[in-house]
C-alpha cells in the first residue's frame, strides 16, 4: 500500500480473502477513527459489525499492544546476540517477524 486512499479496496479485499480461505464469515471489524475504514454501506451489506476504539486510548486495543512489544523484544534480542548495531534494525525486524509467524499461537 502507497497511499492511503488504498486502504478500502484491500479493506475489501482481505475480508473476501477470509471468507475464501477460511470458509467463514466475518462478523466484526475493529478499526481506529481513521477515516479510510468508513465502509457503513460495505460493511452493513457483509453483515459485519464495525466496531472503532475511543479515541487516545491504546489500552483497547490490547492484544495488539503485547503483540507488538513482543516483536520489538525479539527484534532487540535478535540484535543483542548477533552483535549488530542498532542500523539493522529493520533487518531484524523483518526476521522477527519471520521466526514469530512459524511459531504456533492460541490467538
Amino acid at each position: 500500500m502507497h497511499l492511503k486512499f488504498e486502504t478500502q479496496q484491500i479493506s475489501k479485499d482481505f475480508i473476501t480473502q477470509v471468507e475464501n480461505q477460511f470458509d467463514t464469515k466475518v462478523k466484526a471489524i475493529r478499526t481506529d477513527n481513521g477515516a479510510e475504514f468508513i465502509l457503513h454501506s460495505y460493511y452493513a451489506s457483509k453483515g459485519i459489525i464495525h466496531q472503532t476504539t475511543c479515541v487516545e486510548t491504546p489500552q483497547q486495543n490490547g492484544i495488539v499492544e503485547q503483540k507488538h512489544q513482543h516483536l520489538l523484544n525479539v527484534t532487540c534480542a535478535l540484535l543483542f546476540q548477533s552483535h549488530m548495531s542498532s542500523s539493522f534494525w529493520s533487518f531484524g525486524l523483518l526476521h522477527a517477524t519471520f521466526i514469530i509467524n512459524c511459531l504456533p499461537t492460541p490467538f
